[in-house]
């Protein structure tokens, strides 16, 4: 025991030395503090250009995967582990940006061939939208709304167009298709004299355009007319379909715009939710929705349950008292469960995402995961995930000791393997589909080595030490004895039956998060921010209230009816939410997305059944763990002789 107790401490020290390693190899995020810039600077502030996005392929692609103008020397900046799974690739632009200084210039000359031309008009179609960086902002269209009362404000839409193309009667393209050849560029600034010097970035906003200009439009570098104030007629750069070559000039506006919006608020116009009151509505009605049904379910467990006791503590103990309901049950409710192995996988599973949820949501609502930290989320997940192997592993490991396992190493592997296999199985796919259409989404090979050698490497022996050490505790005493010969379970009602029992279960939980789900999928499929954190937690406690109450409901009937089959039916009655929200993004995916593409369609389906299976082991495990809290306090509270 001293040697294997050995053993596990040092696995566990290489296991957080390769922790730190790995750490500083692959968890670099930017730096979010305040910069200033003193007029005349040309060589401290740069636009870098990021991969090229659509809602309607969810393929992205590297920036100067289309022959834009390039610089002389292309640098490229390093990406976190985040932004590699997201398909980031930031490079440096030929955008020449001298602070306090106006210009508008030519940004260089293109001809191109009939591939290319092609690839264009490909891109556009698919309404692909630019994405650059500037101080850590990203590019911008403005837009101002107007609220019911009369108010305006100013929201940014990350991202802009490639290009445009007129849409018939049919809301089908129509040709011919414009290339956006000019961008209007407005940096705003705010400044300061009494706390700092310099001009700090408060905006980036960038307005393009499509323009066909002639022999005199451009000389000598500059643009003799970049706004239609000359009186000179704006025509538009077509990109004509079949066409063997197409000459295209790229120009550029800059200006310089001074703000009353501080440093610390410069995001606000990022983070505008554009229906405010119908997110604000949504999420209060659910939340009085569920808190009125949680009242309600607690109040009949109340009563029926303190009935019960009432009636058995009352009893005179010299009297035989007839048992009915749950009491006949008492000597087979903590029969070993079929397949206690797998159960105890499924339930370890199921702490380790919870773990990570609730303490990725606690960060994020805290503000320490910001929109400026470009992956952070992501990394956060993955690090969380990777430390809560240790309490998966002692969770199963306690679990499986109860139902008298003994390879407690295989229970280890198979905890460790079983959800990550399945994830990365499926990620593999997705990877597949990334690499065939050469997008940017496809990682590295450099980034599976390192998410191989945190699973294999950090997570694995964390999930072996938590189960050796639980392995090491005495098994949990039941509050009755399990009868040596099991009890024939009596015909049930249809409604109690397990299928529908559990989907009926499944509904609630699901009611108190798809609203939220909802602009939890437009975020990530529409490509826009999602912030509002703190929401999402109280959503999120709602719904872990909802998973536990509605599984003891479901348990303490099953045990009425003396079915005592309770161990499995209570980890499937919660994760049946899972079910639905699997559903909910079907009719997502057809009511809200216009995605035609087959590898599109795939990318979406893979990622939404990672979701679901996570979401599964998630309610899954909290059903569970309420149920057996529940099942112990009740026949603890009885005397059986």
């Amino acid at each position: 025991a001293r040697r294997m107790r050995a053993s596990v401490l040092s696995s566990l020290y290489l296991t957080l030395l390769g922790c730190s390693c790995l750490s500083n190899a692959l968890f670099v995020l930017p730096n979010s503090g305040p910069k200033e810039y003193t007029d005349g600077d040309s060589t401290h502030l740069s636009i870098r250009v990021n991969k090229l996005t659509s809602v309607h392929t969810q393929l992205p692609y590297d920036y100067y995967s289309l022959p834009f103008c390039q610089p002389n020397r292309t640098l490229y900046f390093p990406e976190n582990l985040g932004e590699l799974l997201a398909g980031d690739k930031w490079e440096s632009a030929p955008y020449q940006i001298v602070i306090g200084k106006d210009t508008c210039q030519e940004l260089c000359t293109k001809e191109y061939n009939k591939e290319e031309v092609e690839l264009f008009i490909s891109r556009v179609k698919e309404e692909y939208l630019h994405n650059w960086q500037l101080d850590g902002l990203p590019a911008a269209v403005p837009k101002i709304l107007q609220d019911s009362e009369g108010k305006t404000s100013e929201v940014y839409i990350p991202g802009f167009p490639l290009g445009r193309y007129p849409a018939g009667e049919d809301g089908r393209e129509k040709g011919p298709y414009y290339l956006n050849n000019h961008v209007d560029i407005t940096i705003k600034y705010h400044e300061d004299a009494k706390l700092y010097e310099g001009k700090r970035i408060i905006g980036f906003e960038v307005i393009p355009s499509s323009k066909k200009y002639d022999d005199s439009a451009v000389a000598n570098g500059q643009v003799t007319h970049c706004s239609p104030s000359d009186g000179r007629p704006q025509l538009q750069l077509a990109i004509p379909e079949g066409s063997d070559k197409l000459k295209v000039i790229y120009t550029y506006q800059l200006k310089w715009e001074s703000t009353s919006r501080t440093w610390a608020d410069r995001w606000e116009p990022y983070l505008a939710n554009t229906d405010d009151q119908i997110h604000w509505f949504s999420i209060i009605n659910s939340m009085m929705i569920v808190i009125f049904l949680s009242g309600m379910v607690a109040m009949i467990m109340m009563r029926t349950l303190r009935a019960d006791l009432l009636r058995y503590a009352q009893a005179d103990p010299n009297e035989d008292v007839e048992e009915t309901g749950w009491k006949l049950v008492h000597g087979d409710v903590f029969r070993a469960p079929h397949r206690p192995m797998l159960l105890s996988v499924f339930v370890g599973s199921g702490v380790q995402v919870l773990g990570t949820t609730i303490v990725t949501l606690i960060f994020a609502a805290l503000g320490f995961l910001s929109p400026a930290n470009h992956g952070a989320f992501a990394i956060a997940a993955i690090v969380l995930f990777v430390i809560m192997g240790g309490p998966a592993g002692y969770a199963s490991g306690r679990l499986y000791k109860t139902f008298n396992g003994k390879s407690w190493k295989k229970n280890a592997l198979m905890t460790a393997m079983f959800f990550p296999s399945i994830v990365f199985a499926i990620f593999f796919v997705l990877e597949m589909v990334f690499v065939g259409k050469h997008s940017t989404g496809a990682a590295s090979f450099g980034t599976f080595v390192g998410l191989l050698a945190m699973w294999l490497g950090i997570a694995t022996p964390l999930c072996f030490f938590g189960s050796h050490f639980a392995y090491e505790k005495p098994p949990i005493e039941h509050p009755v004895r399990t009868n040596q010969i099991s009890r024939q379970i009596p015909d049930q009602v249809w409604y109690m039956s397990p299928i529908f029992s559990i989907l009926m279960g499944g509904i609630l939980p699901f009611g108190a998060v798809f609203i939220e789900l909802f602009f939890i999928l437009s975020a990530i499929w529409g490509h826009q921010f999602y912030y509002i954190f703190g929401f999402l937690l109280i959503v999120f406690l709602i719904l872990v209230v909802t998973c536990a109450e509605i599984t003891i409901v479901m348990c303490y009937f099953q045990l009425c009816s003396e079915d005592y089959h309770w161990w499995w039916r209570s980890y499937l009655t919660a994760g049946a939410s899972a079910f639905y929200m699997f559903l909910y993004s079907i009719f997502y995916f057809f009511t809200t997305l216009e995605i035609h593409s087959f590898a599109s369609v795939v990318l979406y389906f893979g990622f939404t059944m990672i979701m679901t299976i996570g979401f599964f082991v998630l309610t899954g495990t909290i059903g569970f763990l309420a149920c057996y809290f529940f099942v112990r306090k009740i026949y603890s509270q009885v005397k059986v002789e």
